[in-house]
């Protein structure tokens, strides 16, 4: 089974990649690629790739990610996050293949007060919700066995992230505003990625599904979190309103998931964030 990850350099991809190495070697062969070695917007690239390398399976984990950014970068966002994996969808159909595409909590309006499920109503805010929630709808269309995870607040010890970003800003300075009215759930990329691993062994069942750890909090306690955990004393973290952080993308106040499906589809168990977080930073340089 030959098994082609794209965006590879990316926190989950590189997650992925560190994860596979305990794989069987015989059973699974890893692709790694990232935008210099296959361009997914490419269409005849990403179709001489998969039918010459015989991919049976696609994880995409290539996406544009940069929200605020994506208000005025749309065509790009657009182009990523939407025809990009059509591409990748189509060419692994032809071959009779599967497709894990990565999708976001920002498909969601945040204005829920319970967690959010997979037959939920979407109502992306802005760019980037609204081509990741096309780029879901145009795999499912694409290839009969595709399957959507939808995730959110994703961190590693990979690349840069909020956790790095607080310790860092933890460090350099005395106080440090942070909001506090937005709730969800933050994710460790490693989790996911062994989640992913655990359901290619499994054998994919096609769907949308939601992936985060459990528990729910505010960036705010997140940050909070973060300086205990690292040691950080000398920085006062203070609660900020959204309306004290305006930013150009609308962030949702609640996103957070309901793992329900994915955990009885697969029997899988998903840690609390907050011991997924303790793990993480005992990798960070």
């Amino acid at each position: 089974m030959t098994i082609l990850i794209t965006g590879s350099k990316g926190q989950l991809g590189s997650e992925i990649q560190h994860l596979a190495e305990d794989m069987d070697k015989e059973e699974y062969q890893f692709i790694f690629t990232d935008k210099e070695e296959l361009d997914i917007t490419d269409r005849q690239a990403v179709y001489d790739f998969v039918e010459q390398n015989n991919v049976s399976i696609i994880v995409n984990c290539a996406a544009y990610t940069a929200v605020d950014k994506a208000e005025t970068d749309a065509e790009l966002c657009e182009l990523l996050n939407h025809v990009a994996p059509m591409y990748l969808a189509e060419a692994i159909d032809s071959v009779g293949g599967s497709m894990i595409q990565i999708s976001t909590d920002y498909v969601f309006d945040g204005t829920a007060c319970r967690p959010y499920s997979e037959d939920d109503i979407t109502n992306p805010q802005g760019v980037y919700g609204s081509t990741k929630l096309a780029g879901e709808e145009a795999v499912i269309r694409s290839c009969v066995g595709a399957m959507v995870i939808r995730t959110a607040w994703l961190y590693s010890s990979f690349g840069n992230n909020f956790v790095k970003t607080m310790i860092r800003l933890g460090k350099e300075r005395d106080t440090l505003g942070v909001v506090a009215d937005q709730t969800g759930t933050p994710t460790y990329a490693r989790d996911l990625a062994g989640a992913i691993l655990e359901i290619i062994k499994q054998g994919i069942v096609p769907g949308v599904y939601h992936y985060s750890n459990e528990g729910t909090t505010s960036w705010y306690d997140f940050t909070k979190a973060i300086h205990r955990i690292a040691g950080i004393t000398t920085c006062q973290v203070k609660p900020l309103h959204t309306e004290d952080y305006p930013t150009p993308a609308k962030r949702p106040h609640y996103s957070v998931l309901d793992k329900t499906k994915i955990k009885n589809t697969f029997k899988i168990s998903i840690p609390w964030w907050e011991d997924s977080l303790k793990d993480a930073m005992k990798e960070f340089d």
